[in-house]
């Protein structure tokens, strides 16, 4: 079976509001909502979305703010499967009024590889990045 990753539970200031968010942003894409359960602790729900078989939480934080390039997670990458996707989503960021760190722009160390950077609503780092699967230096 090996080893894979199933899902990621990030903690939220306002859980609808970041729902909103990566729906808005990556919906279009086949982001979608697959399931809500409560917490092992019982004080909040998760809402869980899914693109293919891996799942991303998001759950209620208990309080404080989270800080680029703080101890904790760089951001996140999501693949959509043209680079027109890429430009689509920089428009769907604009029109959300998301903090875009990065426009649409062809990678700096990955030839044919090309992404844009946006911020979450807690400042999170999120990639939406177009690469053709056989120059993917990730991948065996």
């Amino acid at each position: 079976m090996g080893v894979s990753i199933h899902h990621i539970d990030l903690a939220v200031s306002d859980v609808e509001r970041s729902l909103a968010f990566y729906l808005g942003l990556l919906g279009p894409f086949g982001l979608r909502e697959a399931g809500r359960f409560p917490s092992y602790r019982g004080t909040e729900e998760i809402v869980y979305l899914a693109f293919g078989d891996q799942y991303l939480g998001l759950r209620q934080a208990d309080g404080g703010d989270y800080r680029y390039y703080d101890v904790g997670v760089e951001h996140l990458a999501f693949y959509v499967e043209k680079r027109e996707d890429v430009d689509a989503a920089h428009r769907l960021a604009l029109d959300m009024g998301a903090s875009v760190h990065f426009p649409p722009e062809e990678d700096r160390d990955i030839p044919g590889f090309y992404e844009m950077f946006v911020f979450d609503p807690d400042g999170l780092r999120i990639e939406v990045a177009y690469g053709p699967p056989e120059l993917d230096p990730l991948r065996p």
